[in-house]
């Protein structure tokens, strides 16, 4: 596990703020954060978000506000320059990925 540096992904104070409603509301305040992408999806993709109680050995790890985000290298890549927003609405709200 190592720190790069910056984050490839852009996480805005909304999105930061949710995940960390989610986190609370489950119980999981000492989880980590997965943020990738998986095969699936219509474009071949899949984008992952999900707690982990721990990271793997290459996971990329940051920290934002106190949560523990980690990023495996291929997801790193495929996610360079993508926003994650959160919008509050009932339908279609969540935390959503900007590419």
């Amino acid at each position: 596990m190592q720190n790069t540096g910056a984050m490839p992904i852009i996480v805005t104070e909304r999105a930061l703020q949710r995940i960390k409603q989610i986190l609370q509301k489950k119980g999981l305040t000492d989880a980590y954060v997965r943020i990738g992408v998986r095969a699936g999806g219509c474009a071949g993709y899949e984008y992952v978000i999900l707690p982990i109680e721990s990271p793997r050995p290459n996971d990329q790890l940051y920290e934002l506000e106190g949560v523990r985000i980690v990023i495996d290298p291929k997801s790193a890549e495929i996610l360079e320059g993508t926003t994650l927003d959160s919008r509050g609405q009932l339908i279609g709200g969540g935390v959503q990925f900007h590419n």
